[in-house]
């Protein structure tokens, strides 16, 4: 049996990433080190990670028409991502972000959102799209609007949804009322109205807090580990591997790709969240390749 495609909608960054001792502070020149461009956008990201567990892995987005956007479409290729439904829109600059990451393997990032904000949702409508789709990853640095119409034809169709909501934003009821999976880290949770997470199990409270519309929830605390709620209301928790940290830029996503791979291909939450940690593990360490 065919494993399913996973789909992704969502954004698409041209990421410049600046090396530093630390993080500037308010009103602060920071000296870096080095700087390189790197392909972005948690869209993109998962998209590629989904990829590379070993699962088709197909784009919805836009880029704009120039330097950057074509960057990222053959970055998108060369991960394996199938990117005919990624358009190329004029007069826009396609998303890019800056991102300044310490010694510490610690970063902070801004993005300018350009050719994501434009994306159409009328394509969604197309059937091609959504052939042989089994899972659908949405995120939020594209608008609502475009992920409540990619949710709601999923659900037409039997796909299960994955929401990870980052950044963090109120989510209207007609989003949530499409959503199966909702996927946040503990900041995320937090200024979704959880209680501050500090453990596993307050993480663990958190995903029960933040379950109301949701078949599954599951609350992500960096190097902590991870706890979840699934749709049996039973929670389960599951350590971090102790790792030496490089960088956790992108782990996240790492997280996502990987974990949808599994659901896709029919393991359980519990067994898909594991293999989900382990590969973000290996992003932090720098083992990923």
């Amino acid at each position: 049996m065919t494993t399913p495609t996973v789909l992704t909608v969502g954004s698409l960054h041209y990421d410049i990433l600046v090396q530093a001792d630390h993080l500037p502070r308010k009103d602060e020149t920071a000296v870096g080190s080095r700087w390189f461009p790197k392909f972005g956008g948690k869209g993109g990201n998962q998209a590629v990670a989904v990829a590379k567990a070993g699962v088709a892995s197909r784009m919805f987005g836009a880029v704009g028409n120039d330097d950057f956007g074509r960057f990222m479409r053959a970055a998108l290729r060369a991960g394996g991502v199938e990117d005919g439904f990624v358009a190329t829109l004029d007069g826009v600059g396609s998303g890019m972000s800056v991102a300044i990451l310490d010694a510490a393997g610690d970063y902070a990032a801004t993005i300018v959102s350009g050719a994501n904000l434009q994306i159409d949702p009328s394509g969604l409508a197309d059937e091609t799209l959504w052939r042989d789709v089994g899972l659908l990853i949405l995120q939020n640095e594209v608008p609502e609007a475009l992920n409540t119409a990619a949710a709601a034809q999923a659900r037409a169709r039997g796909v299960t949804t994955l929401l990870n909501a980052a950044p963090a934003r109120a989510l209207s009821p007609a989003l949530v009322g499409e959503v199966d999976i909702l996927v946040v880290n503990a900041v995320e949770a937090e200024m979704m109205g959880a209680d501050p997470v500090t453990c596993l199990n307050s993480a663990a409270e958190a995903a029960k807090g933040l379950s109301a519309g949701f078949a599954a929830v599951i609350v992500t605390a960096g190097s902590k580990g991870l706890a979840a709620v699934g749709p049996d209301g039973a929670t389960f928790a599951i350590p971090a591997e102790p790792v030496q940290a490089v960088s956790s830029h992108g782990a996240g996503d790492a997280f996502i790709g990987a974990l949808c791979a599994a659901l896709v291909q029919g393991r359980s939450l519990q067994s898909a969240a594991q293999a989900a940690s382990h590969a973000a593990a290996l992003h932090v360490s720098g083992q990923a390749g």
